[in-house]
């Protein structure tokens, strides 16, 4: 079931590059979350959309309102690597095992390829969806929309 603008964000708890467990209820209270789902770390359209979030991440609201979590069925590793390799400063989660549990959570897990599809939900301070776009694998996301959302929450 999807998750829809106006519902609670169904929290969960990934690991992140580096292996520390990052638990979405922990951001609540205390800043916005931008939750990135994307489909697989390397790939040219994902890299193209978190290079755009890292350089353009002072426009969102700065890093003491804002946090970007980018979630992809990789593993640790992989996301280790990557992100060292294209220097992301925010989490990279690795919804690996129960594979792909967090995007099925959210209603953008594609069960026919084992991948997130493009899902972004923006979840305010009380942990409750805002907004969210959805798109397939090879279209890319307008990261414009995601600045005029979090300045309308």
């Amino acid at each position: 079931m999807a998750v829809e603008v106006g519902d609670a964000a169904p929290d969960f708890e990934l690991k992140d590059q580096h292996g520390t467990p990052v638990k979405l209820s922990d951001f609540r209270g205390k800043k916005k979350v931008v939750l990135v789902f994307y489909p697989l770390a390397f790939s040219g359209v994902c890299t193209g959309e978190l290079c755009t979030i890292r350089d353009e991440l002072p426009t969102l609201g700065g890093e003491d309102d804002v946090q970007v979590l980018a979630v992809s069925v990789d593993s640790v590793w992989a996301l280790r690597t990557w992100a060292e390799q294209e220097k992301y400063p925010f989490p990279l989660l690795s919804d690996f095992w129960p594979h792909g549990g967090a995007a099925q959570s959210y209603g953008v897990f594609d069960d026919t390829k084992g991948i997130a599809i493009r899902g972004t939900f923006i979840i305010d301070t009380d942990g409750v969806v805002r907004w969210k776009v959805v798109h397939p694998p090879a279209e890319a996301r307008d990261f414009r929309e995601y600045r005029k959302a979090l300045a309308e929450i």
